[in-house]
């Protein structure tokens, strides 16, 4: 995986900041060792920190890979808390499978599996916090529903955002075949940080980390649920 910040720097972060202990410290190792793609250790503190902060009741997640980081953040549940998280790829979940059990989440994490571009538009209830770290180039057709089911005061964390540091250049800097994902993403941030209903940052750290915090409702997600409702009563 490319990073944004060199590696003098990833070392320094990774090597001052305690790697998690017990069964999740294990899951974290082995993953590493496997070159699985989970979370760089940098992010998955600021994640510590930032849910020890919101404390939240309900977390979604897109893209569960092998569960590491969706057993971190049950950590930081308010009592009888719960995570729904999404994926398709069998190869990842059968290994989420095994570390959810290994945890003793099984009531806590649920494994919504399939495309998220079917499963998120059948989900009603709100989340406090969507985490989202799975298909790049599909970020921009997920957030209207991460915009839909966040309350106001709910927080949206987005993962590898800056390709490598590859974002910040030219599309025909890029190779051809990141071409389509270098515009995606590109657009995808535009949005996130132009959108009247948030309030973004885009932090670089791992591949980079986009911070969003919801400080209204808009118009349209106000008729979106106006519809449902009337849907509902019918």
């Amino acid at each position: 995986m490319n990073y944004v910040t060199d590696d003098t720097m990833n070392t320094f972060l990774r090597t001052i900041q305690p790697m998690y202990d017990g069964v999740l410290g294990e899951i974290q190792k082995e993953a590493i060792a496997a070159d699985v793609p989970i979370v760089p250790h940098e992010v998955a503190r600021f994640l510590s920190v930032l849910l020890s902060m919101k404390k939240p009741k309900r977390i979604l997640e897109i893209g569960t890979a092998v569960a590491f980081s969706s057993s971190l953040m049950s950590q930081y549940l308010q009592e009888d808390g719960c995570i729904h998280t999404i994926d398709r790829f069998e190869v990842m979940l059968k290994d989420a499978r095994k570390n959810i059990a290994r945890m003793g989440l099984e009531d806590t994490i649920t494994i919504l599996e399939g495309d998220a571009a079917d499963i998120l538009p059948t989900l009603k209830e709100p989340y406090d916090v969507i985490f989202m770290d799975a298909a790049k180039g599909q970020y921009s057709n997920f957030l209207p529903h991460c915009l839909r089911l966040l309350p106001v005061g709910g927080l949206l964390i987005v993962d590898d955002v800056l390709q490598g540091g590859t974002i910040a250049q030219t599309r025909f800097s890029v190779p051809r075949r990141q071409r389509t994902i270098h515009k995606r993403l590109g657009t995808f941030l535009w949005d996130i940080s132009h959108h009247e209903a948030l309030e973004t940052s885009i932090i670089p750290i791992g591949d980079g980390v986009a911070l969003c915090y919801k400080i209204k409702e808009t118009a349209m997600e106000v008729e979106v649920e106006g519809v449902e409702q009337n849907e509902e009563d019918q």
